[in-house]
C-alpha cells in the first residue's frame, strides 16, 4: 500500500477501521526531548509542505502544499522539550518563513506570521536558546530582524538560501529573489544585528549557465561574505522542469566551480570567524571526543554557528558555559573554558 503524505496522518485510523473522531480521543503525544542519538538541540517542526514552484526541486511534489502547525502545538512542544533539558530548540520545517500564510488553520485566521512564530516562542517559553533553521529570503522584510533587539536568546544566525548569484540563472531557477533583494536583506539583518552569522545553499552549474553567469555568481558571493556555505553541482531531479531544460553543463563543469565556490565561501567564512578570535561567548557542548590526562575533549556551538573545542575538567554534555575563542582552525575554533 502507497500512502501519500497528505495521507499519512490518518493512516492509523484507516488501517484500524477507526473513525478519525474516534481515534482523536486518544491522540498519540510526540515529546520531543534531548539526549535521543546523544542530540542536545530540540528540533521542532512547525510546519510542513511547500507552494513554491522552483524549479530543481521535488519538495512541492513528495510534501505537497504548505500546511502551518497550529501556535498552541508549537509552544506545547518546545514546552515538552525544555522540560526534558533541552538547551536549544531549532525552529524547523520545509518551507519555515512561510508558517501561518496557508489558510484554514489559526495562524492564518489570525493573521500571524513567521515574525508572530518566532516572538511568542521567546516571549512564552522558557527555551535558553532558540535557532532557526532555513528561511527563504522572500519571507522576511527589515522589521523581522528587530526580533535579536528584543531577547538575546534568540541564535544570531541566519541561513538564507541563495542558490546562484546571477538574476538570469535565478529567474529559469523560478527563484523569487535576485541581487538586489538579496543584497538589501543581508545590509538589513546586519545592520539590525552586526555579529549575525548568514549561510546560504548554492547550486553550481544548473542547466544553461553559462560563463559569464557563474562569474556573476561568483562576484556576488565573494560580496555577500557569508559565513558559511552549503555547496551542490547541479543534480537532475526526475519530474522537475530543471531536469527538462536545455544546455545542461557538463558534469566536470558543474565540479570545477562547485569547487570555485566552496574555495570563495572557505575564504570567508574564516575572516568571519577571526572576529571572535579573543571574545568570550556561550557554548552549547554537544559531544565530548575524548577523555585525556587534560580533561575532557569537548565540542559545542556559539549562538552564532562558530563550532568550538576545548578542553573541559568534567563532562559537560548538554550544559552551556562561557568559553574563550581562542585560535581560528580549519572548521571552527580552539577556545578555553571562561569564568
Amino acid at each position: 500500500r502507497v500512502v501519500s503524505n497528505a495521507d499519512k496522518d490518518r493512516l492509523v485510523p484507516q488501517v484500524l477501521g477507526l473513525l478519525e473522531e474516534v481515534f482523536d480521543l486518544e491522540p498519540v503525544a510526540r515529546e520531543p526531548l534531548p539526549g535521543a542519538r546523544l542530540r542536545t538541540r530540540a528540533y521542532i517542526k512547525v510546519q510542513d509542505g511547500c507552494d513554491n514552484r522552483c524549479t530543481f526541486c521535488i519538495t512541492t511534489v513528495v510534501r505537497g502544499a504548505g500546511r502551518s502547525r497550529p501556535l498552541g502545538d508549537v509552544l506545547a512542544d518546545i514546552d515538552s522539550a525544555v522540560e526534558g533539558g533541552a538547551q536549544e530548540v531549532v525552529l524547523t520545517g520545509v518551507h519555515l518563513g512561510s508558517w501561518g500564510q496557508d489558510g484554514g488553520d489559526e495562524a492564518a485566521d489570525a493573521g500571524l506570521r513567521i515574525r508572530d512564530l518566532v516572538a511568542a516562542v521567546l516571549r512564552e517559553t522558557g527555551a535558553p536558546r532558540v535557532r532557526l533553521s532555513s528561511l527563504e529570503p522572500w519571507d522576511l522584510d527589515a522589521d523581522f530582524f528587530g526580533l535579536w533587539a528584543e531577547d538575546p536568546r534568540l541564535c544570531r544566525h541566519l541561513h538564507l538560501p541563495l542558490q546562484s548569484g546571477c538574476d538570469r540563472t535565478l529567474r529559469r531557477m523560478a527563484r523569487k529573489t535576485s541581487q538586489k533583494s538579496f543584497r538589501g536583506l543581508v545590509r538589513d539583518a546586519r545592520r539590525a544585528c552586526p555579529e549575525i552569522a548568514i549561510t546560504t545553499d548554492l547550486i553550481a552549474g544548473f542547466p544553461g549557465e553559462t560563463e559569464d553567469e557563474f562569474e556573476k555568481t561568483l562576484a556576488f558571493v565573494e560580496e555577500m561574505a557569508f559565513a558559511g556555505a552549503h555547496v551542490f553541482p547541479y543534480s537532475e531531479r526526475p519530474g522537475t522542469a530543471a531536469a527538462a531544460m536545455p544546455d545542461p553543463v557538463d558534469h566536470p563543469v558543474r565540479k570545477r566551480r562547485a569547487a570555485d565556490l566552496r574555495r570563495i565561501v572557505s575564504r570567508s567564512a574564516r575572516r568571519y570567524r577571526e572576529r571572535f578570535a579573543g571574545q568570550t561567548l556561550a557554548a552549547l557542548w554537544e559531544s565530548a571526543a575524548a577523555l585525556g590526562p587534560d580533561g575532557w575533549h569537548m565540542s559545542g556551538l556559539t549562538d552564532n554557528y562558530l563550532r568550538v573545542s576545548a578542553l573541559a575538567p568534567r563532562d559537560l554534555w548538554n550544559e552551556l558555559t562561557p568559553v574563550v575563542l581562542e585560535e581560528v582552525t580549519e572548521e571552527g575554533m580552539n577556545g578555553r573554558m571562561g569564568e
